[in-house]
Protein backbone atom coordinates (compact mmCIF):
# COMPACT_ATOMS: atom_id res chain seq x y z
CA UNK A 1 0.00 0.00 0.00
CA UNK A 2 1.59 3.84 -1.05
CA UNK A 3 1.64 6.29 2.03
CA UNK A 4 0.22 8.14 -0.65
CA UNK A 5 -3.37 9.26 -0.56
CA UNK A 6 -5.35 10.38 -3.55
CA UNK A 7 -9.10 10.55 -3.66
CA UNK A 8 -10.90 11.00 -6.66
CA UNK A 9 -13.89 9.96 -5.51
CA UNK A 10 -16.12 12.78 -4.92
CA UNK A 11 -19.00 11.63 -6.74
CA UNK A 12 -19.84 8.89 -4.19
CA UNK A 13 -19.28 11.64 -0.98
CA UNK A 14 -17.14 14.05 -0.31
CA UNK A 15 -15.65 15.59 3.28
CA UNK A 16 -17.71 17.56 5.77
CA UNK A 17 -16.55 20.82 5.35
CA UNK A 18 -15.05 22.53 8.90
CA UNK A 19 -17.46 25.47 8.02
CA UNK A 20 -20.39 23.59 8.22
CA UNK A 21 -19.42 21.70 11.18
CA UNK A 22 -19.30 24.44 13.41
CA UNK A 23 -22.56 25.48 12.21
CA UNK A 24 -24.11 21.63 13.30
CA UNK A 25 -21.96 21.81 16.53
CA UNK A 26 -24.29 23.51 19.07
CA UNK A 27 -27.18 21.11 18.07
CA UNK A 28 -26.13 18.19 19.66
CA UNK A 29 -25.57 19.14 23.24
CA UNK A 30 -26.59 22.11 23.26
CA UNK A 31 -29.63 23.28 21.28
CA UNK A 32 -31.03 19.82 21.72
CA UNK A 33 -35.28 19.93 21.99
CA UNK A 34 -37.31 18.17 19.43
CA UNK A 35 -38.39 20.84 17.10
CA UNK A 36 -42.07 19.68 16.85
CA UNK A 37 -42.50 20.11 20.80
CA UNK A 38 -43.77 23.30 22.29
CA UNK A 39 -41.21 24.41 24.62
CA UNK A 40 -38.10 26.97 24.79
CA UNK A 41 -35.89 24.45 24.08
CA UNK A 42 -38.03 23.17 21.15
CA UNK A 43 -38.38 26.26 19.66
CA UNK A 44 -34.45 27.11 19.54
CA UNK A 45 -34.00 24.14 17.34
CA UNK A 46 -37.30 25.15 15.21
CA UNK A 47 -35.38 28.02 14.44
CA UNK A 48 -32.44 25.92 13.33
CA UNK A 49 -34.59 24.03 11.04
CA UNK A 50 -36.65 26.96 9.82
CA UNK A 51 -33.88 28.59 9.07
CA UNK A 52 -32.38 25.92 7.19
CA UNK A 53 -35.28 25.80 5.32
CA UNK A 54 -34.94 29.43 3.98
CA UNK A 55 -31.75 29.32 3.67
CA UNK A 56 -32.68 25.58 1.22
CA UNK A 57 -35.75 28.30 -0.47
CA UNK A 58 -33.57 30.96 -1.74
CA UNK A 59 -31.08 28.58 -3.65
CA UNK A 60 -33.79 26.19 -5.11
CA UNK A 61 -35.82 29.66 -5.75
CA UNK A 62 -38.74 28.24 -4.20
CA UNK A 63 -41.03 29.07 -0.68
CA UNK A 64 -39.65 27.40 2.07
CA UNK A 65 -42.93 25.33 2.46
CA UNK A 66 -42.25 23.37 -0.48
CA UNK A 67 -38.60 22.05 1.07
CA UNK A 68 -39.44 18.79 2.37
CA UNK A 69 -36.36 17.35 4.76
CA UNK A 70 -35.07 13.84 4.50
CA UNK A 71 -32.64 10.97 5.14
CA UNK A 72 -30.74 11.04 2.23
CA UNK A 73 -31.31 11.07 -1.74
CA UNK A 74 -32.57 8.02 -2.18
CA UNK A 75 -35.40 8.54 0.32
CA UNK A 76 -36.01 12.05 -1.46
CA UNK A 77 -36.18 9.92 -4.98
CA UNK A 78 -38.27 7.42 -3.37
CA UNK A 79 -40.61 10.45 -2.02
CA UNK A 80 -41.04 11.53 -4.97
CA UNK A 81 -41.73 8.21 -7.16
CA UNK A 82 -43.53 6.63 -4.66
CA UNK A 83 -45.64 9.76 -3.73
CA UNK A 84 -46.68 10.78 -7.26
CA UNK A 85 -47.53 6.83 -8.37
CA UNK A 86 -49.27 6.27 -5.80
CA UNK A 87 -51.24 9.68 -5.51
CA UNK A 88 -51.97 8.88 -9.70
CA UNK A 89 -53.98 5.53 -7.60
CA UNK A 90 -55.66 7.28 -5.08
CA UNK A 91 -57.50 9.67 -7.78
CA UNK A 92 -58.63 6.42 -9.63
CA UNK A 93 -55.86 6.27 -12.25
CA UNK A 94 -55.58 2.77 -13.84
CA UNK A 95 -52.00 1.59 -14.09
CA UNK A 96 -50.49 4.82 -13.82
CA UNK A 97 -48.01 5.20 -16.38
CA UNK A 98 -44.16 6.01 -15.16
CA UNK A 99 -41.67 6.94 -17.48
CA UNK A 100 -37.84 7.23 -16.49
CA UNK A 101 -34.50 5.78 -18.29
CA UNK A 102 -31.79 2.85 -17.61
CA UNK A 103 -29.20 6.02 -16.65
CA UNK A 104 -31.38 6.62 -12.94
CA UNK A 105 -29.95 6.28 -9.64
CA UNK A 106 -31.28 2.91 -8.35
CA UNK A 107 -33.41 4.84 -6.13
CA UNK A 108 -35.64 5.98 -8.81
CA UNK A 109 -34.83 3.10 -11.58
CA UNK A 110 -35.62 -0.03 -9.24
CA UNK A 111 -38.06 2.06 -7.52
CA UNK A 112 -39.98 2.40 -10.80
CA UNK A 113 -40.01 -1.41 -11.15
CA UNK A 114 -41.51 -2.09 -7.89
CA UNK A 115 -44.26 0.00 -8.40
CA UNK A 116 -44.68 -2.12 -11.79
CA UNK A 117 -44.55 -5.06 -10.34
CA UNK A 118 -46.33 -4.34 -6.75
CA UNK A 119 -48.65 -1.67 -7.15
CA UNK A 120 -50.25 -2.05 -10.93
CA UNK A 121 -48.41 0.99 -12.71
CA UNK A 122 -46.87 0.57 -15.70
CA UNK A 123 -43.02 1.22 -16.18
CA UNK A 124 -41.38 2.37 -19.43
CA UNK A 125 -37.56 2.98 -19.78
CA UNK A 126 -36.79 4.96 -22.39
CA UNK A 127 -33.57 4.65 -24.96
CA UNK A 128 -30.54 6.42 -24.40
CA UNK A 129 -28.01 7.80 -26.72
CA UNK A 130 -24.87 6.53 -26.40
CA UNK A 131 -23.15 9.07 -24.10
CA UNK A 132 -25.76 9.42 -21.78
CA UNK A 133 -28.13 12.17 -23.80
CA UNK A 134 -31.92 12.28 -23.91
CA UNK A 135 -33.64 14.96 -26.25
CA UNK A 136 -36.83 16.44 -25.57
CA UNK A 137 -38.00 14.78 -29.12
CA UNK A 138 -36.78 11.26 -28.46
CA UNK A 139 -39.11 11.71 -25.06
CA UNK A 140 -42.09 13.04 -26.58
CA UNK A 141 -41.94 10.17 -29.21
CA UNK A 142 -42.92 8.32 -25.38
CA UNK A 143 -44.72 9.95 -23.78
CA UNK A 144 -48.62 9.12 -23.73
CA UNK A 145 -51.22 12.11 -22.56
CA UNK A 146 -51.88 11.62 -19.18
CA UNK A 147 -49.08 9.77 -18.13
CA UNK A 148 -48.37 10.01 -14.08
CA UNK A 149 -44.89 11.10 -13.89
CA UNK A 150 -41.57 11.25 -15.74
CA UNK A 151 -38.26 10.97 -13.66
CA UNK A 152 -34.85 11.61 -15.56
CA UNK A 153 -31.54 13.08 -13.31
CA UNK A 154 -30.12 16.35 -13.55
CA UNK A 155 -26.86 14.42 -13.68
CA UNK A 156 -25.81 10.95 -13.89
CA UNK A 157 -23.72 9.97 -11.58
CA UNK A 158 -21.96 7.20 -13.11
CA UNK A 159 -20.88 9.10 -16.71
CA UNK A 160 -21.36 12.43 -15.64
CA UNK A 161 -23.77 13.01 -18.25
CA UNK A 162 -26.24 16.21 -17.94
CA UNK A 163 -29.50 16.56 -19.33
CA UNK A 164 -31.40 19.75 -20.54
CA UNK A 165 -33.88 19.32 -18.27
CA UNK A 166 -36.65 21.95 -18.71
CA UNK A 167 -37.04 20.70 -22.28
CA UNK A 168 -37.72 17.28 -21.09
CA UNK A 169 -39.88 19.15 -17.95
CA UNK A 170 -42.07 21.06 -20.65
CA UNK A 171 -42.11 18.08 -23.03
CA UNK A 172 -44.23 15.93 -19.83
CA UNK A 173 -45.98 18.55 -18.72
CA UNK A 174 -47.46 19.33 -22.62
CA UNK A 175 -48.67 15.66 -21.53
CA UNK A 176 -50.14 16.37 -17.84
CA UNK A 177 -47.12 14.27 -15.43
CA UNK A 178 -45.06 15.03 -13.06
CA UNK A 179 -41.37 15.84 -13.83
CA UNK A 180 -38.79 14.76 -11.18
CA UNK A 181 -35.52 15.36 -11.34
CA UNK A 182 -32.68 13.41 -9.13
CA UNK A 183 -29.84 16.40 -8.81
CA UNK A 184 -27.70 14.91 -6.08
CA UNK A 185 -24.81 14.78 -8.50
CA UNK A 186 -25.79 17.99 -9.20
CA UNK A 187 -25.83 20.28 -6.34
CA UNK A 188 -23.33 22.59 -5.85
CA UNK A 189 -22.31 22.46 -9.51
CA UNK A 190 -25.44 23.18 -11.61
CA UNK A 191 -28.10 25.89 -11.10
CA UNK A 192 -30.84 24.33 -8.91
CA UNK A 193 -33.29 27.07 -9.59
CA UNK A 194 -36.57 24.92 -9.89
CA UNK A 195 -38.50 27.62 -11.70
CA UNK A 196 -36.09 27.47 -14.53
CA UNK A 197 -35.57 23.91 -14.46
CA UNK A 198 -39.33 23.84 -14.60
CA UNK A 199 -39.36 20.95 -12.58
CA UNK A 200 -42.45 19.61 -9.84
CA UNK A 201 -39.64 17.34 -7.52
CA UNK A 202 -36.33 17.96 -6.60
CA UNK A 203 -33.85 15.75 -4.60
CA UNK A 204 -30.61 16.44 -2.92
CA UNK A 205 -28.21 14.66 -0.72
CA UNK A 206 -25.59 16.72 1.55
CA UNK A 207 -22.98 14.80 1.67
CA UNK A 208 -22.20 15.75 -2.28
CA UNK A 209 -21.50 18.87 -1.43
CA UNK A 210 -19.30 19.12 1.25
CA UNK A 211 -22.17 18.58 4.23
CA UNK A 212 -22.85 15.58 6.44
CA UNK A 213 -24.29 12.22 5.25
CA UNK A 214 -28.02 11.06 6.61
CA UNK A 215 -29.53 14.20 5.35
CA UNK A 216 -31.50 15.28 2.05
CA UNK A 217 -34.62 17.43 0.55
CA UNK A 218 -37.03 16.89 -1.30
CA UNK A 219 -38.43 20.58 -3.31
CA UNK A 220 -42.48 19.62 -3.88
CA UNK A 221 -44.07 22.09 -5.98
CA UNK A 222 -47.34 23.75 -4.62
CA UNK A 223 -50.46 21.26 -5.40
CA UNK A 224 -48.96 18.76 -5.90
CA UNK A 225 -50.62 15.39 -5.01
CA UNK A 226 -47.91 13.16 -3.09
CA UNK A 227 -48.87 10.49 -0.76
CA UNK A 228 -46.28 9.84 2.05
CA UNK A 229 -44.34 6.38 2.32
CA UNK A 230 -42.80 7.16 5.52
CA UNK A 231 -46.24 7.85 8.00
CA UNK A 232 -45.92 8.79 11.60
CA UNK A 233 -46.52 11.91 13.03
CA UNK A 234 -47.59 15.23 10.88
CA UNK A 235 -44.05 16.53 10.68
CA UNK A 236 -42.86 18.30 7.23
CA UNK A 237 -47.14 19.21 6.72
CA UNK A 238 -47.67 15.65 6.50
CA UNK A 239 -45.66 14.82 3.70
CA UNK A 240 -42.32 12.84 5.68
CA UNK A 241 -43.01 11.18 9.58
CA UNK A 242 -40.10 11.21 11.97
CA UNK A 243 -38.62 13.33 14.08
CA UNK A 244 -36.46 16.20 12.38
CA UNK A 245 -32.21 15.79 12.41
CA UNK A 246 -32.18 19.25 13.44
CA UNK A 247 -27.84 18.87 13.49
CA UNK A 248 -27.59 17.39 10.37
CA UNK A 249 -30.61 19.68 8.76
CA UNK A 250 -28.76 22.90 9.94
CA UNK A 251 -25.47 21.17 8.52
CA UNK A 252 -27.16 20.41 4.70
CA UNK A 253 -28.50 23.95 4.48
CA UNK A 254 -25.03 25.66 5.79
CA UNK A 255 -23.01 23.48 3.22
CA UNK A 256 -25.72 24.47 0.22
CA UNK A 257 -25.11 28.00 1.22
CA UNK A 258 -21.24 28.01 1.28
CA UNK A 259 -21.31 25.36 -2.46
CA UNK A 260 -23.25 28.39 -4.16
CA UNK A 261 -21.41 30.83 -2.62
CA UNK A 262 -17.96 29.89 -3.81
CA UNK A 263 -19.74 27.82 -7.15
CA UNK A 264 -17.75 29.78 -9.51
CA UNK A 265 -14.64 29.37 -8.14
CA UNK A 266 -14.89 25.15 -7.38
CA UNK A 267 -16.51 24.92 -10.62
CA UNK A 268 -13.52 26.60 -12.39
CA UNK A 269 -11.15 24.55 -10.19
CA UNK A 270 -12.54 20.88 -10.70
CA UNK A 271 -13.31 22.06 -14.74
CA UNK A 272 -9.63 21.94 -15.07
CA UNK A 273 -8.77 19.62 -13.32
CA UNK A 274 -11.36 17.11 -14.88
CA UNK A 275 -10.22 18.48 -18.41
CA UNK A 276 -6.54 17.48 -17.41
CA UNK A 277 -7.33 13.83 -16.56
CA UNK A 278 -9.58 13.23 -19.62
CA UNK A 279 -6.81 14.84 -21.77
CA UNK A 280 -4.00 12.83 -19.91
CA UNK A 281 -6.00 9.75 -20.11
CA UNK A 282 -6.79 9.53 -23.80
CA UNK A 283 -3.65 10.49 -24.94
CA UNK A 284 -1.38 8.35 -22.36
CA UNK A 285 -4.12 4.92 -23.22
CA UNK A 286 -4.90 4.99 -26.62
CA UNK A 287 -7.78 2.63 -26.35
CA UNK A 288 -9.29 4.51 -23.38
CA UNK A 289 -13.02 5.74 -24.78
CA UNK A 290 -14.50 8.71 -22.64
CA UNK A 291 -17.92 7.57 -21.29
CA UNK A 292 -20.79 10.45 -21.23
CA UNK A 293 -21.36 13.56 -23.20
CA UNK A 294 -17.84 15.42 -24.12
CA UNK A 295 -19.66 18.77 -24.09
CA UNK A 296 -22.64 18.48 -21.38
CA UNK A 297 -20.80 16.94 -18.28
CA UNK A 298 -20.48 18.22 -14.70
CA UNK A 299 -16.79 20.58 -13.99
CA UNK A 300 -15.92 17.61 -11.75
CA UNK A 301 -16.28 14.31 -13.40
CA UNK A 302 -14.53 12.27 -15.68
CA UNK A 303 -15.17 8.68 -16.60
CA UNK A 304 -13.66 6.00 -19.09
CA UNK A 305 -14.18 2.58 -20.10
CA UNK A 306 -11.54 0.41 -21.13
CA UNK A 307 -11.98 -3.00 -22.95
CA UNK A 308 -10.97 -6.42 -21.50
CA UNK A 309 -10.63 -4.99 -17.85
CA UNK A 310 -12.00 -5.76 -15.29
CA UNK A 311 -12.70 -2.99 -12.93
CA UNK A 312 -12.68 -3.98 -9.87
CA UNK A 313 -9.41 -5.45 -10.46
CA UNK A 314 -8.21 -2.47 -11.75
CA UNK A 315 -9.96 -0.24 -8.51
CA UNK A 316 -7.86 -2.59 -6.08
CA UNK A 317 -4.81 -1.63 -7.60
CA UNK A 318 -5.07 2.14 -7.82
CA UNK A 319 -6.37 1.50 -4.19
CA UNK A 320 -2.70 -0.06 -3.63
CA UNK A 321 -1.06 3.28 -5.26
CA UNK A 322 -2.85 5.03 -2.75
CA UNK A 323 -5.51 6.32 -5.65
CA UNK A 324 -9.52 6.12 -4.06
CA UNK A 325 -11.73 5.77 -7.44
CA UNK A 326 -14.96 4.35 -8.60
CA UNK A 327 -15.83 1.72 -11.23
CA UNK A 328 -18.85 1.14 -13.29
CA UNK A 329 -19.38 -2.20 -12.22
CA UNK A 330 -20.77 -3.97 -9.56
CA UNK A 331 -19.46 -6.30 -7.79
CA UNK A 332 -20.84 -9.56 -5.55
CA UNK A 333 -18.66 -11.26 -3.99
CA UNK A 334 -16.59 -14.00 -6.62
CA UNK A 335 -19.46 -12.51 -9.26
CA UNK A 336 -18.24 -9.33 -11.23
CA UNK A 337 -21.00 -7.53 -13.25
CA UNK A 338 -20.64 -5.84 -16.04
CA UNK A 339 -22.22 -2.51 -15.91
CA UNK A 340 -25.71 -2.35 -16.89
CA UNK A 341 -25.33 1.78 -17.89
CA UNK A 342 -22.88 1.23 -20.14
CA UNK A 343 -24.68 -1.81 -21.67
CA UNK A 344 -27.68 0.71 -21.76
CA UNK A 345 -25.46 2.78 -23.98
CA UNK A 346 -24.67 0.38 -26.19
CA UNK A 347 -21.42 -0.81 -25.01
CA UNK A 348 -20.89 -4.31 -25.09
CA UNK A 349 -19.49 -6.85 -22.09
CA UNK A 350 -15.92 -6.34 -23.20
CA UNK A 351 -16.49 -2.36 -22.39
CA UNK A 352 -18.90 -2.56 -19.77
CA UNK A 353 -16.59 -4.66 -16.99
CA UNK A 354 -14.16 -1.99 -17.47
CA UNK A 355 -15.55 1.27 -16.26
CA UNK A 356 -13.49 3.45 -13.99
CA UNK A 357 -14.78 7.14 -12.60
CA UNK A 358 -12.60 9.54 -10.89
CA UNK A 359 -14.42 12.89 -9.76
CA UNK A 360 -12.34 15.34 -8.35
CA UNK A 361 -13.43 18.21 -5.44
CA UNK A 362 -12.24 21.36 -3.44
CA UNK A 363 -8.71 19.17 -1.77
CA UNK A 364 -7.63 18.00 -5.42
CA UNK A 365 -4.23 19.39 -6.16
CA UNK A 366 -2.40 19.71 -9.62
CA UNK A 367 0.51 17.18 -8.21
CA UNK A 368 -2.20 14.75 -7.46
CA UNK A 369 -3.80 14.56 -11.31
CA UNK A 370 -0.03 14.13 -12.58
CA UNK A 371 0.74 11.31 -10.24
CA UNK A 372 -2.16 9.88 -11.16
CA UNK A 373 -1.86 10.19 -14.61
CA UNK A 374 1.80 8.51 -14.20
CA UNK A 375 0.24 5.64 -12.69
CA UNK A 376 -2.84 4.98 -14.10
CA UNK A 377 -1.38 3.77 -17.89
CA UNK A 378 0.86 0.95 -15.80
CA UNK A 379 -1.87 -0.40 -13.44
CA UNK A 380 -4.36 -0.69 -16.51
CA UNK A 381 -1.48 -2.77 -17.95
CA UNK A 382 -1.34 -4.77 -14.90
CA UNK A 383 -5.05 -4.95 -14.36
CA UNK A 384 -5.52 -5.90 -18.67
CA UNK A 385 -3.56 -9.13 -17.59
CA UNK A 386 -5.17 -10.01 -14.54
CA UNK A 387 -8.29 -9.76 -16.14
CA UNK A 388 -7.62 -12.04 -19.03
CA UNK A 389 -7.28 -14.82 -16.15
CA UNK A 390 -10.19 -13.59 -14.01
CA UNK A 391 -12.59 -13.28 -16.58
CA UNK A 392 -11.01 -16.24 -18.52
Amino acid sequence: MSERRVYLDHSASTPVEPRVVAAMSPYFSEVYGNPSSIHGYARQAERGVEQARETLARILNCQPREVVFTSCGSESDNLAVRGIAMAARQRGKARPRLVTSPLEHSAVSRTVSQLAALYDCESVFLTMASDGSLSAEALAASLQPGDALVALMLANNEVGTVLPIRELAEMAHENQAAFHTDAVQAAGQLDLDVQALGVDTLAISGHKFYGPKGVGALFVRDGLELVPHMTGGSHEEGRRGGTLNTPLIVGLAEALKIAYEERDWYVQHCANLRDQLIDGILSRVPDAVLTGSHEHRLPSHASFAFQHVNGNQLLMQLDNKGIAASSGSACKTGNPKPSALLMAMGYDESWAFGGLRLSVGRQTTQAEIDYVLDVLPRELEKARKLSAVLMG
